[in-house]
């Protein structure tokens, strides 16, 4: 919902020092004309409130004017519904007020980007944003925010379908709610906790905080639009408790206030209920109309929902070629929907580690001059040694034939390392060819079968061709040159844990897995996702943990589940844990796996990091 966006923003901020060329009090006037223009949907003057941040940044070299100007950035392009920009935009804001320390401006940035994350459904890249946000906000006890926090934590818990969890995160609003004494804030926690129960069916109880939100003080005159949102969020469960009689008069009521306080998204949202309402009661003229009202304002404020809505509405009101019509659209924009969600996804996993980039390179950049510093002083060494006496030359040899073991040593890890990533390139040489010739062709043949009526013969090629894909993805292996291995582990993790199937991970954030080689990252990758998959298909496990440890000489893989668990002696490995021995063995590692029948798994994975 906007609402909750709009209200990240303060008109008013704190700088450091200004440049001369412009006075303080311009500065800060551009800031609000900026905001009032996000507010007010003025793209055009909110394109010149950035330009001239930016200028004030080059003028000033101040960075809180760069923070900002990347934030109103990402306010244009919210606007224009780009939400990959915004997104990208956002976290550049936040990343330079994270460097100047600006602990508020970091947590505001991290509810935007949370809400953003909210609007594609990546549901688990939100609730991470909001417990980041966390971190910043507590210290700095900025209960404005906190507020904000906790309602959208409840938001997305209620998506997650965790309702007893959202209800405490709502809750926990309140509680800031009254350090605050914020109105607005308090009429939506009211109305979301009334949704929960509205949700679960629990009408009776929905409406109880719907009509407590109502009686609030002059709360139609001082705020029309929580007004006629809790308006209408009553009479929907007063119809579905058999309350006809006020309902639809509360309908037009609050369309009424929506269409006069300019609300055209919320009005897309009443005027379905208004179509629903009279389909219920057969009168199908007028629910038609209303799902093209419905329809017409939701195309205008790209409100996604209400639009299939509508649609769906529509297809069912009609007749014949137009009611297909209706139906076909509602298909095609279902599945383009689909689509955009998941692309969204991965856009904003590939800007969040984008983002990165320029501190990793920093760090590479000291770690470079650290060596060059070391090269210099390892020369100033040698130089030093020659002036040395006869004893010193000695000792000098001693240490030369000692460098010398070691660089071989070195050397030839390093070659088993490129061996190891040939067999990794060999491999996914086969699992493409498998996947992308193979997997084609069987699917082709698959589809002529299908056209032939062989129904029974093509059933069993598809089978053979899904055997083929799973084998593709099993030889399948991971880059880690656009992604690093912790995004890479936290994705993965993330596409596999559910609310039956939790996975928790240390060791994860407390080591540099940027100074460990590709091929062991690659492998320790691998033998997480194999363990996972193994798990979800196979042992029946409701909790997976791993541990990732990096000692002087060695990584530390260990993974442990509370499957059934198998008897190792009878058992045999699957091609899966086949690979994985035979990569463990190919970077002199070693791999155990420990089970006992009821008792879960446990796999223990040990690489040496270097000769």
């Amino acid at each position: 919902m906007r609402f909750f966006l709009f209200s990240l923003f303060l008109i008013k901020l704190t700088y450091g020092q200004q440049s001369d060329s412009l006075p303080k009090n311009n500065k800060l006037k551009t800031i609000d004309i900026g905001l009032s223009a996000y507010f007010d949907n003025d793209t055009t003057t909110l394109k010149e409130s950035y330009k001239k941040l930016l200028i004030f940044h080059q003028e000033s070299t101040d960075s809180t004017f760069l923070a900002k100007y990347y934030q109103y950035k990402a306010m244009f392009y919210e606007l224009k519904y780009k939400k990959d920009s915004a997104y990208y935009y956002y976290h550049q804001s936040k990343n330079i007020s994270k460097k100047t320390g600006d602990s508020l401006e970091v947590g505001r940035r991290l509810l935007s980007i949370a809400f953003l994350q909210r609007k594609v459904k990546d549901y688990l890249g939100a609730e991470i944003s909001f417990i980041e946000a966390l971190k910043y906000l507590e210290p700095i006890k900025s209960y404005k925010y906190l507020e904000r926090v906790y309602n959208g934590l409840g938001l997305i818990t209620v998506e997650l379908n965790q309702k007893g969890e959202a209800l405490r995160y709502y809750n926990k609003a309140l509680f800031y709610n009254k350090s605050n004494n914020n109105s607005h804030g308090y009429l939506y926690i009211i109305n979301n906790i009334g949704l929960l129960y509205q949700k679960q069916n629990l009408h009776k109880k929905a409406t109880s905080y719907f009509k407590k939100g109502l009686a609030f003080d002059n709360i139609k005159k001082k705020y029309p639009k929580q007004y006629s949102m809790l308006l209408e969020n009553l009479a929907y469960s007063n119809y579905q408790l058999k309350r006809k009689a006020n309902v639809l008069s509360q309908y037009e009521e609050a369309i009424e206030i929506k269409k006069n306080i300019n609300n055209i998204n919320g009005a897309s949202t009443t005027h379905i209920n208004i179509s629903n309402y009279y389909k219920d009661i057969k009168q199908n003229t007028k629910a038609k109309f209303h799902a093209y009202e419905a329809l017409k304002y939701a195309k205008q404020t790209h409100n996604n929902n209400r639009w299939l809505e509508a649609l769906e509405n529509l297809s069912e009101l009609t007749y014949g070629e137009e009611s297909k019509q209706f139906l076909k659209e509602y298909i095609s924009l279902n599945d383009s929907l689909f689509q955009k969600e998941r692309l969204s996804k991965n856009q904003f996993a590939k800007i969040r580690y984008e983002t990165g980039k320029k501190e990793k390179e920093n760090a590479v950049l000291k770690t470079e001059n650290e060596k060059k510093q070391a090269q210099i002083a390892y020369h100033q060494q040698q130089e030093t040694i020659g002036w040395l006496t006869a004893a010193s030359i000695l000792l000098l040899l001693i240490l030369s034939i000692t460098f010398f073991l070691h660089r071989r040593r070195k050397l030839l890890y390093q070659a088993q390392l490129e061996a190891a990533r040939a067999r990794e390139n060999e491999r996914q040489q086969i699992a493409k060819s498998l996947h992308d010739e193979v997997a084609g062709d069987l699917r082709m043949l698959h589809q002529k079968l299908e056209k032939s009526n062989l129904l029974t013969e093509a059933k069993k090629l598809n089978n053979v061709k899904e055997n083929v894909r799973n084998l593709s993805h099993q030889l399948s292996s991971v880059s880690f040159d656009e992604v690093s291995f912790k995004d890479q582990i936290i994705n993965l993790v993330s596409d596999y844990f559910e609310l039956d199937f939790k996975i928790s991970v240390t060791g994860l954030q407390e080591y540099e897995w940027q100074e460990v080689n590709n091929p062991i990252k690659r492998l320790l990758y691998l033998g997480i996702r194999e363990s996972i998959q193994n798990c979800k298909k196979y042992a029946q496990a409701s909790k997976i943990n791993i541990d990732l440890t990096i000692q002087k000489n060695y990584v530390l893989l260990n993974i442990t589940d509370n499957g059934i668990g198998f008897d190792t002696k009878i058992s045999k490995k699957g091609i899966g844990l086949r690979n994985l021995q035979e990569r463990v063995e190919d970077l002199n590692g070693t791999l155990n796996i420990s089970s006992k029948i009821g008792n879960g798994t446990k796999t223990n994975i040990q690489i040496p990091l270097n000769a």
